[in-house]
């Protein structure tokens, strides 16, 4: 049965939508752990083909961050010295919670990429329901996630990959992010598309525009 909400009630999925951005800055109050467990209780409802529930959620306790962060900051050094690796030490230490999502790997090339896509659409149930309950997230998908080492410390399955690393919160400064609507259309005589870029304000003014440059109806 499809779900028939209200306008109020569809205004407000609308508004959970528009208005998540990712947090740079966070407060140093940590969510309740029962919060984030409820985001994932949401998370898990995303479409995955076949129901393979490919995601695996960790939530990595202050101990398990600090030894991620200082994993991280081994990394920097290598790269860009120690003043750097410092300077990245202090940040990563300074995050309020910490989460990481996986994925199940799979022998079928093409089922594990929808596996990944599925985990994706977990995640982003993940921040909106977090979002709905005044929580920011940040995702990070950093060469410290892909290191063997990292895996280890969350207590993930060698049969297992890393699709993000993630630290959530309140925040501390409002994140920015302006969209870059793109549309795709194709006319009739042809199979190619092609994009118009419209920036979000006057938005219909700018998209009318653009389709009567081209010639070309959305389809």
């Amino acid at each position: 049965m499809i779900l028939k909400l209200t306008r109020a009630e569809i205004a407000a999925v609308d508004s959970v939508i528009r208005s998540r951005r990712t947090i740079h800055e966070f407060t140093p109050e940590v969510p309740a752990p029962e919060t984030v467990r409820e985001a994932i209780e949401q998370a898990r409802w995303a479409p995955n083909h076949h129901h393979t529930e490919p995601w695996r959620f960790y939530l990595i306790s202050p101990d398990c961050g600090a030894r991620i962060a200082e994993l991280n900051a081994e990394l920097v050094r290598q790269k860009s010295g120690d003043q750097a690796a410092a300077s990245k030490l202090q940040r990563w230490r300074a995050m309020p919670g910490w989460l990481a999502v996986t994925c199940a790997t799979s022998e079928d090339a093409n089922r594990e990429r929808e596996d990944y896509a599925a985990c994706c659409c977990a995640i982003q149930n993940l921040m909106l329901t977090l979002w709905a309950r005044g929580i920011g997230m940040k995702w990070g998908t950093g060469k410290v996630t892909r290191d063997p080492r990292f895996m280890t410390l969350i207590g993930a399955s060698p049969s297992e990959f890393t699709v993000g690393l993630f630290w959530y919160g309140y925040a501390g400064a409002a994140g920015k992010g302006p969209r870059v609507i793109t549309m795709w259309w194709s006319t009739a005589r042809s199979i190619a598309t092609r994009a118009g870029f419209i920036r979000r304000p006057r938005m219909q003014r700018r998209i009318s525009r653009a389709m009567s440059r081209s010639g070309a109806g959305l389809k």
